[in-house]
């Protein structure tokens, strides 16, 4: 159960996962309350071009900055459609997924050996991550949860209340831009350990499977965190079993993806049971101030 840990490369992928679950326990929260799957999905493909141009212009350590601008510019371009009102938010949404990644496809197509360069960042490269990328990862984690502990009641009564935000004085564009970046850092810290396709499960299922246990934000946040840290764990030993004692290839960021969509599953009843016992009582986010639900 813990030999395994000890070899170099599946230490260093369990504490990068560990250092994903502190930001993405949390935030997941926020894309799950404010219905923001779609966005992140697009932020998981958007970044997709940053990491192409980062590579091409300084290789693997140029991944990170790559798709830190290309990850703002998206959050920044989603938040000015929004407000413009021009288009629905799932249409603006759509338009910049479809460019941005679609721009990335043309650039590595122009590589002979991208299959085996650039396509690994769609799917991840937990098991040969760096010291650097731990500490890379680290310090984005620190900025995430900085930016979360500074805006985190504003995001809530903007949550639940956007016209008492607004009345109150929150400026609802800033707060959107504040939330869509802080998506986007999550997507820069994940996208070379789990990879541009399974980041999005690390935003979604969390929340989404802690919310058959609780509706308070800040216990599900903490489920969420705890969920992704046992899938890590988990995922990590069932494909290093798999390989070496089965002769099996399982893909460790996917089994650690499969594991969060079976506690998600596994937790269903337990949030249907928890529905019947509510049924016909008022729901708990219309009794409760976003300073109890954030609490």
């Amino acid at each position: 159960m813990i030999e395994p840990f000890t070899v170099p490369f599946m230490g260093r992928a369990l504490a990068e996962l560990v250092l994903l679950a502190l930001v993405c326990g949390p935030v997941s929260v926020f894309v799950f309350a404010r219905r923001l799957a779609f966005v992140s999905d697009a932020v998981t493909h958007t970044v997709f071009p940053g990491v192409v141009i980062g590579f091409l212009a300084g290789g693997i350590e140029g991944i990170v900055v790559g798709a830190l601008v290309a990850g703002i510019a998206t959050a920044v371009v989603l938040t000015l459609l929004g407000r413009a009102g021009a288009l629905s938010d799932d249409a603006a949404t759509a338009v910049v997924l479809t460019a941005m990644f679609s721009i990335g496809v043309v650039l590595v197509s122009r590589r002979s050996s991208y299959t085996s360069d650039l396509t690994s960042f769609l799917f991840g490269r937990i098991l040969t991550v760096t010291p650097r990328q731990i500490v890379e990862t680290a310090v984005l984690a620190v900025l995430i949860l900085g930016l979360l502990l500074v805006g985190a009641r504003a995001l809530v009564f903007r949550t639940f209340d956007p016209a008492g935000a607004a009345a109150a004085g929150f400026r609802i564009a800033g707060l959107d831009l504040l939330l869509n970046i802080i998506v986007a850092l999550v997507v820069v810290a994940a996208v070379r350990a789990v990879g541009t396709i399974l980041v999005v499960a690390l935003l979604i299922v969390p929340a989404a499977a802690a919310r058959m246990l609780t509706t308070r934000l800040s216990q599900m946040a903490l489920v969420g965190t705890g969920l992704i840290i046992l899938a890590a764990y988990g995922g990590l030993l069932a494909s290093w079993t798999a390989s070496v004692d089965y002769g099996i290839a399982l893909t460790s960021a996917s089994a650690v993806v499969l594991l969060l969509v079976l506690a998600y599953l596994l937790l269903l009843p337990l949030g249907a049971l928890r529905s019947r016992r509510n049924h016909g009582r008022t729901a708990p986010h219309a009794r409760r101030s976003p300073h109890e639900l954030v609490g």
